[in-house]
C-alpha cells in the first residue's frame, strides 16, 4: 500500500497506508485527518477536499480534467500545484507523496 503524507496548516504530519483506487480525499476523510472535508463526497461538486501536492509529485498524477479545474476557482487560495482530492486516485507510484492542506476549506 503507498504510503500519503498529509500535512496540515499548521504543520501536523499524518502518513497513513492507502489502498491502491482510493482518492486522496477518501484517504483523509477515512482516516480522520484534519482539514480535508469531502462535503459531495467525491462528485467534484466543491472544493472542500483542495490540497497543495508537492511539486516532486505534480507531473506525476493524471491530467486534471475541465470540471476539476473549474472547481479549483472556488476554492481558499489556489495555486499552480493546487488539486481536488476526490480527483487523485492513489496508485502505487504515488508511495511517499507529500500533499498539503489549505488554511481553512471552502
Amino acid at each position: 500500500m503507498p504510503k500519503i503524507t498529509y500535512i496540515e496548516h499548521s504543520g501536523t504530519e499524518h502518513t497513513v497506508d492507502l489502498a491502491e483506487g482510493l482518492t486522496i480525499m477518501e484517504g483523509a476523510v477515512n482516516n480522520g485527518i484534519p482539514g480535508i472535508e469531502g462535503d459531495c463526497g467525491g462528485a467534484c461538486a466543491c472544493s472542500t477536499c483542495h490540497v497543495y501536492v508537492d511539486p516532486a509529485w505534480t507531473d506525476k498524477l493524471k491530467e486534471q480534467e475541465d470540471m476539476e479545474v473549474d472547481m479549483l476557482d472556488f476554492a481558499y487560495e489556489p495555486k499552480e500545484n493546487s488539486r481536488l482530492g476526490c480527483q487523485v486516485p492513489v496508485t502505487a507510484e504515488m508511495d511517499g507523496m507529500v500533499v498539503r492542506m489549505p488554511e481553512k476549506q471552502l
